[in-house]
């Protein structure tokens, strides 16, 4: 599931690894009906009840984010809210809640997610809020929001400082915290559910993406809670690895090791447009009591153990295309799609995959622009942690050949399936939505997905030889 650290800790299953189906990955695509969905990151999450609650973005100025539930059994679609209606702010004229850019958490027979601004414009390799048009006021900040899963109720719980986006999420259920990393600023906020209080503990590194020159930082993007010790983790574009400690109310910095890795490749944190040492995204094991993350440049599967406080490099989990070419993926920032199956063995990773022309791989970048750099193909990846094994399931196409593009979630569902939200270029448009991939590991016979016109190689197209 993707409500990560809510659920109940189950037994690891035996160490014999999963086998792959060795089928090609053909994806279902889903037009929710929104035209205006934009690139979405993180935003979907797998409840109790076994359906997909997901937030499409948009980046249009009069125009909010919208929640969506689908459910498997019935292959229905709901709408269940304006993210703009939900934070009290219809009709406002400002800047509006454009984006979800977190997971959903369930806590309690309730979805936990936030509110984050989607209106941009670009300062050289920096993004900035876009400066609200004639008529318009400024962002007036991000909320958290709550859905009740009974009721179908979604309300607003608070709201950070004007101008702040949330940009990163942890939710403690038992002790009825919530946690949240603003952007561009980088304020580190938790807010009590019981006592109605939100706090502000400052910048974690100094002026995050707000910053400019020698104080402009990239901010992390996964916030990670120890729901044992209600501690949650994070860290900064220089390597660090931040602690924050509830009993202590305060943010320290983890002294025993940090994320200044060769292998990570060498990073200026001054400079934008990459995510420095951080990482990209990181999930909790809640029988090991360790945290498996991704290093988003360079593709490096580690674990970091928070109580002997030491970094252990894994192995590089990019596709099997881009770990031959010994290139960066496309994407400089790195894939969000990362998570720890129900299985608590299996890590999911959906990252690109280099597309080779004439028996080379693409490697032209552009240094203009921080968006991906050019065609790629989205690979689905998994990891094996008993065993440590590795496995490239290979790209992902659509019925027609198609591929996915900008993938930066991922969720699975009760039936093994992997859920994403993707661009889909389909009858001449292209628009963001959810997108379906069959279970992995489930026996080929199972299938009922025609799968003619895919291929499991790594040319510019599901019918051309790899």
């Amino acid at each position: 599931m993707s409500t990560r650290g809510c659920s109940d800790v189950q037994a690891m299953s035996d160490r014999s690894a999963r086998r792959p189906s060795g089928r090609p990955l053909v994806a279902q695509w889903f037009d929710s009906g929104f035209p205006f969905s934009h690139h979405s990151f993180n935003s979907l999450g797998v409840a109790s009840d076994g359906r997909v609650y997901y937030v499409l973005s948009t980046a249009a100025i009069d125009v909010a984010g919208q929640l969506f539930r689908y459910d498997p059994a019935t292959h229905e679609i709901e709408h269940l809210g304006d993210l703009n209606e939900a934070a009290g702010e219809k009709g406002l004229r400002a800047i509006p809640q454009g984006k979800c850019h977190v997971p959903l958490y369930e806590c309690d027979g309730q979805l936990y997610f936030a509110t984050h601004v989607g209106y941009y414009a670009l300062q050289g390799l920096r993004q900035v809020i876009g400066t609200p048009p004639p008529g318009y006021q400024p962002y007036p900040g991000g909320h958290f929001l709550r859905y009740h899963l009974r009721t179908g109720r979604l309300e607003d719980i608070a709201k950070v400082d004007p101008g702040q986006g949330i940009l990163a999420m942890a939710v403690d259920c038992s002790r009825r915290r919530l946690y949240g990393l603003t952007w561009p600023d980088g304020f580190f906020v938790s807010y009590d559910l019981e006592r109605r209080w939100l706090k502000n503990l400052g910048p974690v590194s100094l002026r995050g993406e707000a910053g400019s020159g020698t104080d402009y930082r990239t901010l992390c993007r996964a916030l990670v809670l120890d729901p044992d010790e209600g501690c949650v983790y994070l860290t900064t574009a220089e390597g660090d690895i931040l602690r924050y400690r509830c009993e202590a109310d305060r943010l320290e910095r983890v002294a025993g090791d940090n994320l200044r890795k060769d292998y990570f490749g060498h990073w200026d944190p001054t400079t934008p447009g990459h995510m420095g040492y951080n990482w990209r995204q990181a999930v909790w094991h809640p029988v090991e009591k360790v945290i498996y993350a991704v290093h988003g440049n360079s593709g490096y599967l580690f674990r970091f153990d928070p109580r002997e406080e030491r970094v252990e490099v894994l192995e590089r989990i990019a596709s099997r295309p881009s770990r031959r070419s010994g290139m960066y993926d496309k994407f400089y920032y790195g894939y969000l799609g990362f998570t720890l199956g129900p299985d608590l063995r299996t890590l999911y990773y959906l990252t690109g995959g280099c597309i080779y022309h004439g028996g080379r791989p693409l490697t032209a970048r552009d240094p203009t622009t921080i968006e991906a750099q050019g065609e790629e193909n989205v690979h689905l990846v998994t990891w094996d942690i008993p065993t440590e094994t590795y496995h490239d399931h290979g790209p992902i196409f659509f019925e027609d050949g198609s591929r996915p593009a900008y993938v930066n979630s991922i969720a699975i569902g009760t039936d093994g399936a992997v859920y994403a939200l993707a661009e889909i270029a389909h009858g001449g448009r292209k628009w963001t939505d959810l997108i379906r991939i069959p279970d992995p590991f489930e026996p080929p016979s199972l299938r009922g997905t025609n799968r003619a016109s895919a291929h499991s190689g790594d040319a510019t197209h599901p019918s051309a030889a790899s």
